[in-house]
Order: C-alpha cells, then structure tokens, then sequence
C-alpha cells in the first residue's frame, strides 16, 4: 500500500499538473468506488481544483469547500487518464476537466476496496479522518513516547496503527524498527526516552528517503522498487554488513529485521503463536 513519501510526492506532482482545472464532471465506473450521498459529488463541477493534498494515506482533492478524498488501498493508483475509454481496466471512477484532460481512479485486482468520499467543509473531522493520529513525520520525541505509553502494544503493529500514527505502513515500520534498532516485537510500553528519540530519528530518515526518491519520479513507484534496508530483503545481507535480514511471515504481511541490529542476535519464531523476543 502507498505510504505517506509515496503519497505526498504524487499529491506535489498532481497539484503542478492539474491545478486550476475547472471540474466538468465526476463519474464513477464501479457501484464500489463512491462511498458518501451528501453532498452529491456534481456539487463541485465548474470548481476549479485548487490542489491535491495527503493526510495520512489518503489524498485530498479541493475545489474550494468541497474535497474528494480518496483512498487506494493496495493497488489503487490515480493518474492521468488521456484515453477515457468507456470501460477502462480496473477503473473505479473518472475526473474530467473542462480543458480535456482526466484523472482515473483504477484499482489493480478483484476487491475493489479503494474509494472517494465527497466533503463539504473542513475534512479533518468527518470520517475517514476523523480517527487518524497525529502525522508520523511531525511528532517529537515526548509527544511519542507518551503514544507509546498509551497504546500498549508491538512496536511494529504500534507504527501501522492509523489511529496512533497516520502514514506508515508495512513497509515503513520494517524500515524504522530496523534504523532505530529496535525489535520489532518491543513491547511500546517498556520503550523509554531514549528509544523515542531514536524512533523519531527514524521515521525522519525513512520518509526523507522515500520522499527524496519519489520527488525523482514522474508517476508513483512500484512496492518492490522503493528504497529500503531491510523491506523485500529476506535473505540478503543487512546494508551494514551485521547478519542476513530476517523474516517473520503473516498471511497479508511481512516483518523483516536484522537479528544483529535489532534483537542482540537472536532469530524470531516464523510463526505467530512463538513467544517472540522481546
């Protein structure tokens, strides 16, 4: 799933691409992709867009008081879309512009979980985003030890959880264990002062990096090609030469290490009932 580097980067290059387009209509192609009634989404036609922005995982696109929110899931993209084809493949709905151009929201496989929802007014407290933390990339060091302290749990379940941090992802916890050396298992709420200096460190790191990476490109980056030290690298050596990065295998993802980094060498259970290492 596109994390917040992947995100605020393709929300830069849609706001220099499309910004001041004046909105012609709004058409879903799926009886899925538009998830609110109120206000209906032809309420913004003949707005132009002002810009497209991200908050947590999702993008924003304002026409003046009314934003389209949109979330893509796993394999949701939104790009320009110059074809328009009537039944274009994978797409769940289309924005199109007084000018011509397009923007298509496409979803790669069968679910069909990516959505828009339509807001009037200030979006930050309506749902969806009304239960997201604060931004990953904007917390201090106090601020997230006392996140840590109050959600008790694993530190790398703790780094996905929307509701405590919005942003990160799968493969951005991966990253961020790793560059504060911490296990991923740590339990939250034995982690100290110390360790919230270092996981602040980290998640600056791992999203300048990304961020950095994906300003370079003309549309978003695919999973397996984004920059990482650990993520997609079960098997190969640690980029600081330490050990062979380790996985730890569930069913929708996967937690990669390094046990010399991060758990004083030891190797974790591949599975989920062990008693991991704490």
């Amino acid at each position: 799933m596109p994390e917040l580097p992947e995100l605020q980067a393709h929300a830069e290059r849609l706001t220099d691409a499309d910004a001041g387009a004046v909105l012609a209509a709004f058409t879903p192609l799926s009886i899925t992709a538009l998830k609110t009634a109120v206000p209906p989404p032809s309420a913004a036609v003949g707005r132009p867009l002002d810009r497209v922005t991200r908050r947590g995982k999702h993008l924003l696109l304002a026409f003046d008081d009314l934003t389209f929110l949109v979330h893509l899931m796993q394999g949701g993209r939104l790009r320009p879309d110059p074809g328009r084809s009537r039944r274009p493949r994978g797409g769940l709905a289309r924005w199109t512009f007084a000018d011509g151009r397009a923007l298509l929201l496409t979803e790669a496989g069968t679910e069909h979980r990516a959505g828009v929802w339509v807001l009037a007014g200030d979006p930050s407290g309506q749902p969806p985003l009304d239960g997201l933390g604060p931004e990953a990339d904007a917390v201090g060091p106090d601020e997230l030890l006392g996140l840590l302290r109050a959600h008790p749990m694993r530190l790398h379940g703790w780094l996905r959880d929307q509701r405590i941090l919005a942003g990160l992802g799968r493969r951005l916890a991966n990253e961020v264990c790793w560059r504060a050396r911490l296990s991923p298992f740590a339990p939250t709420a034995r982690l100290g002062p110390d360790d919230a200096e270092r996981l602040v460190a980290a998640i600056a790191s791992a999203v300048e990096e990304g961020l950095t990476y994906e300003r370079s490109l003309s549309e978003m980056s695919a999973s397996a090609d984004r920059p990482g030290g650990v993520h997609h690298r079960g098997g190969e050596s640690c980029p600081l030469g330490h050990d062979t990065i380790r996985s730890v295998e569930y069913r929708s993802y996967t937690v990669a290490y390094c046990p010399t980094c991060q758990t004083a060498g030891r190797v974790l259970a591949d599975n989920t009932t062990s008693k991991f290492l704490r």
